[in-house]
């Protein structure tokens, strides 16, 4: 038997981190299992397939379901804070290699009331005219002789 995406261990860390479902007030189609469209998600971003090939027969919903499931939890902050618990639960293992560990940017922002650096001097103040933009004679007398 194939292992499951969302094992159970995975599952009971991310379950607590989801939104309530939202209300219904006109009913409808029941809706798709938290788990089932978390594995949908993650067989797509670990297969690379687009999301409307996601295989119907896996019992994920559609692709557009599991879509709007990954858009709902960002905006809910689902993805940052399944980060944060997973770095805290690897570092009380003693799992991170921070030797690996990259920072740049885009992930912190700069220091407020940093000094401003002092403006840039040119190297010449005139720059030279271009000799041949600037020749008042054409190209071909002057090449002749």
């Amino acid at each position: 038997m194939a292992t499951p995406l969302v094992t159970d261990e995975l599952w009971t860390i991310i379950e607590p981190l989801l939104p309530p479902e939202p209300p219904k007030p006109k009913g409808g189609r029941p809706r798709v299992s938290d788990r089932a469209a978390l594995t949908g998600i993650i067989f797509v971003l670990k297969s690379g397939i687009p999301w409307e090939m996601l295989p119907q027969e896996m019992g994920c919903g559609s692709g557009v379901t599991c879509w709007r499931r990954v858009r709902d939890w960002d905006e809910a902050g689902v993805w940052e804070r399944l980060h944060q618990t997973l770095l805290d639960r690897l570092g009380h293992a003693e799992q991170l290699d921070w030797s690996r560990a990259s920072l740049d940017s885009a992930s912190v922002p700069a220091k407020r009331g940093a000094s401003t650096p002092g403006r840039i001097r040119r190297i010449r103040a005139n720059r030279e005219r271009n000799a041949i933009l600037w020749s008042s004679e054409p190209a071909s007398r002057s090449r002749s002789g």
